[in-house]
């Protein structure tokens, strides 16, 4: 029924019917955030994500051929904007607030971010939620994305695949190399994950 229901909405926004393009929006939005903000952990930097990837869905719905669902595709734009987004921000000398208020000699109050684990019902849960993502963080793009798919996202390796235009091989071969990383970050935190 969903994969239908895009596939009636594709068509009618390719007609150029707006609403429909905003229903796929509505639809798809929330599920295409979780995904940008599992994968940068930043509300802002996700949030320009899934507008630029709404904004390249809507600029290539017409070449869309619906050899695969929506949401898979959905989700390849997704992460190539994101990837897109890590090149950009390399390319970009970063410069510190506090460095650019004493330059500029006028006053700026500087806002921080609250970047602590959410709160959690246990004290060793939180540890262990806090270590984990340390290391998922830790892990070189590529690989971030693959756990993120795969055990945040919850899809096949068929689906992650087709998102990443690899073969399935790759993708287990890559989720297997991704995971030795994260269980090599998460060395010194082992006792945490025992019993």
């Amino acid at each position: 029924m969903s994969g239908s229901e895009d596939r009636l909405l594709i068509e009618r926004a390719v007609r150029g019917e707006r609403e429909a393009f905003d229903q796929l929006v509505r639809k798809h939005e929330k599920r295409a955030y979780q995904y940008a903000f599992r994968l940068t952990k930043n509300p802002e930097e996700a949030a320009d994500i899934v507008a630029e990837a709404f904004f390249r869905v809507y600029s290539s719905l017409r070449n869309f051929r619906q050899d695969s669902a929506f949401g898979t595709w959905l989700y390849r734009i997704v992460t190539n904007c994101y990837l897109d987004a890590q090149k950009k921000q390399r390319s970009r000398p970063a410069v510190s607030l506090s460095r650019m208020s004493a330059e500029d000699d006028s006053e700026m109050e500087l806002q921080l971010q609250d970047s602590g684990p959410l709160p959690s019902d246990t004290a060793l849960e939180g540890e262990r939620h806090r270590a984990l993502q340390r290391a998922i963080d830790a892990l070189p793009e590529h690989q971030r994305t693959m756990i993120v798919l795969y055990h945040g996202e919850m899809l096949s390796y068929e689906e992650i695949a087709e998102i990443l235009d690899l073969p399935i091989g790759t993708v287990k071969s890559r989720l297997n190399r991704a995971r030795l990383s994260l269980k090599d970050l998460l060395s010194e935190d082992l006792e945490l994950f025992r019993g």
